[in-house]
């Protein structure tokens, strides 16, 4: 008889539910429904948690009758989110308000005025004081939010990230747990203790008994319990950022190993083992992951925007029919036609390496012979420079040169986005077999953490499908310059 694993990829436009078989050591298949994104001020973006839950059940609800697998054979379940998405629930799981997601900006303000003051503890968490991390976010709830405060007042109140809530409402209450890679993505997380921070707490003003207990990232983190579509008992065995697991999913766990996942937004991880390196370019040092106690760390680059500009041109300017149509129109504009246009796709600020929260989207250099066709290839420009950014800033930190990246994640299907992304960088762009590797790290992960594979055995399950290594011209030389001038000129 066949035993599977079910992974839950909580993501920032949709939840995937992927099946493995555990048997056979493959994949068999994967669901994913979207679900709405709410934004009620300028730089407000929210979700809501109710309608993530449902996404949930029905994307597990159509894997397994798609695949006619019955749920008493599922041996464990994995679960990877969207990091720093900040949910605010009661005792019954009961949401207080929508959540407040990572790509929000309404705590800017805060953050500008509290930076000489955080200075001091910035080591503690390798990040920056930004609107991007939940800290800010859980003192804008319990500052601006009657339901949050009066929870609080009734010893009912429960932050969380995603990974948390979700655990949260699958055991039916009996599990408020989190684990480091997410925990340090809060600015409450202390990177040397691998716990919250009294300091940090008192400076952001959270009370710590609001918070989950950190565990390792593969643990028992408890069974489900109570729930109308999967039966009682399942072990939950991993929790996962979506970026660490992207990582784990690659199979980089040696120290040196990186990778780079083009989602929403765009993400390079370098796993340093275990040593905390804090960049002086702008990077963020994060848990990769912890293991029987030991912990795992990365250095992480950060853009906000990739994948969601190219929806941007399809939905908001209506130049595409389908995000795949990108691809083919692109390759049809021709360099002399777009030697001075650029696309910075900057909507939700700049991330790494500048921290900018509150840059804007911008086109710049349009005459009236653009195109969508010059447009396209534009937005997949501005994809690869925004991640060139980040290598260089990567080769600064590290002393060292980086050669070839892995490469995952939606967008890197389009072959010519990885063509670009090579000229830009100079780098050899691997793709995996596999491109949906934040679900399979979460899969790896919850294998290891009911103990049916061991640490060393994840590279066993990555395969090569692809290698970009494009020579450059003088053409991506020159916009690459044209680049870094104009990113300097107007948003620094």
């Amino acid at each position: 008889m066949n035993t599977y694993c079910l992974a839950i990829d909580q993501g920032t436009t949709g939840t995937t539910a992927m099946i493995f078989d555990v048997t056979k050591k493959t994949i068999i298949g994967h669901s994913n429904i979207e679900f709405k994104q709410y934004y009620p001020k300028s730089s407000w973006v929210e979700h809501d948690l109710n309608e993530i839950w449902s996404t949930v059940k029905d994307s597990i609800q159509n894997l397994l009758k798609q695949y006619n697998i019955e749920t008493k054979d599922i041996k464990c379940i994995g679960i990877t989110n969207q990091r720093e998405t900040t949910c605010a629930f009661n005792i019954d799981g009961k949401p207080l308000e929508k959540a407040i997601v990572w790509q929000d900006k309404r705590t800017s303000s805060f953050c500008e005025s509290s930076k000489g003051s955080y200075q001091s503890l910035k080591e503690k968490t390798g990040l920056p004081l930004d609107p991007y991390f939940s800290g800010t976010k859980m003192k804008w709830f319990l500052e601006n939010s009657i339901n949050v405060s009066s929870a609080l007042e009734n010893n009912s109140l429960r932050f969380g990230t995603i990974d948390t809530f979700l655990l949260y409402k699958l055991t039916s209450g009996n599990s408020f747990y989190t684990e480091p890679s997410n925990a340090s993505r809060t600015l409450l997380f202390n990177l040397k203790t691998s716990n919250w921070d009294s300091d940090l707490l008192n400076f952001f003003n959270i009370p710590k008994n609001t918070l989950p207990e950190i565990l390792n990232t593969f643990d028992n983190f408890g069974k489900t319990k109570g729930l109308d579509f999967l039966p009682d008992g399942i072990p939950i065995t991993c929790l996962f950022g979506d970026q660490q697991s992207a990582l784990f999913g690659q199979a980089c766990i040696q120290a040196g190993d990186l990778k780079c996942t083009y989602g929403t937004g765009g993400f390079l991880l370098l796993n340093t083992g275990e040593k905390i390196i804090h960049s002086q370019n702008g990077l963020l040092t994060t848990v990769a992951y912890k293991n029987k106690d030991k912990s795992v760390y990365a250095l992480e680059g950060s853009t906000f925007i990739a994948g969601a500009a190219v929806q941007f041109l399809r939905d908001n300017l209506g130049l595409l029919d389908s995000s795949a149509d990108i691809e083919s129109l692109a390759k049809s504009s021709k360099e002399e036609d777009i030697e001075e246009l650029f696309f910075f796709p900057f909507f939700t600020g700049i991330g790494s390496p500048y921290w900018k929260p509150e840059a804007k989207g911008c086109i710049y250099g349009m005459t009236r012979n653009t195109s969508k066709e010059d447009l396209s290839r534009a937005c997949l420009e501005g994809i690869s420079q925004s991640i060139t950014d980040l290598v260089e800033a990567f080769e600064s930190d590290t002393s060292s040169k980086i050669t070839q990246i892995r490469v995952d994640g939606g967008a890197s299907n389009n072959n010519y986005l990885m063509q670009l992304q090579s000229k830009f960088s100079n780098k050899s762009i691997i793709r995996p077999k596999v491109v949906e590797t934040t679900a399979l790290g979460a899969i790896l992960g919850s294998l290891i953490g009911i103990g049916d594979i061991q640490l060393e055995s994840v590279s066993d399950f990555w395969q090569k499908d692809m290698e970009f290594s494009e020579k450059s011209s003088s053409y991506f030389t020159k916009k690459r310059e044209q680049w870094k001038k104009l990113t300097k000129k107007i948003f620094l």
